[in-house]
């Protein structure tokens, strides 16, 4: 299991404001244009995620925290009402699809009341090629999505999820293999 990246929510650096007020400004910018502007709405794309593939899509209503943490590769669609808490890495490779009001979250919290509102922790999460994402769904911090896997809509992916598989529900489970 990959170690937790720990980060101080009070004592934010000058860098990371500026990196956050970046981001805030790009996203702003991106969720204006409309499906007629994408190539305006590829160059913002270009902009604001670490490294990107060919043909990306964003649907409106995209949100993130840093933008560059994120990196996606050829084919990269994601419907509206994306939202990306990239703390930590989001790697999500070729040809992925990504429904309407997913949630990719990187950053957790202590589960202990006492100090919970002053840091955090994020934990990289890794989408291999070919992987469907369906709508309503959640990925928490940590989890790898194996080449080829499908989540069903609404599910809750808590755990890393196998090639070819379908997994759904909340926690996700297995339902099948994709043969």
């Amino acid at each position: 299991m990959e170690k937790k990246k720990y980060f101080n929510r009070v004592e934010i650096s000058k860098e990371v404001l500026m990196q956050m007020a970046k981001v805030s400004a790009l996203t702003k910018q991106l969720n204006s244009l409309t499906l007629a502007e994408l190539a305006q709405k590829q160059e913002i794309i270009c902009q604001l995620f670490g490294s990107v593939g060919c043909n990306p899509f964003l649907g409106d209503n995209f949100h993130c925290d840093f933008g560059v943490n994120i990196h996606v590769g050829d084919n990269f669609h994601a419907d509206y009402n994306c939202t990306m808490l990239d703390v930590a890495e989001i790697r999500i490779g070729h040809n992925c699809l990504i429904g309407p009001d997913v949630g990719i979250y990187t950053a957790g919290h202590r589960l202990q009341p006492e100090g919970r509102m002053l840091d955090g922790y994020g934990m990289s999460i890794i989408i291999g090629n070919d992987v469907w994402i369906g709508g309503h769904s959640t990925i928490l911090p940590g989890v790898t999505i194996g080449d080829g896997a499908v989540v069903a809509a609404g599910s809750v992916v808590t755990k890393d999820v196998a090639p070819q598989t379908l997994v759904g529900g909340n926690p996700a489970k297995l339902l099948k293999s994709i043969e």
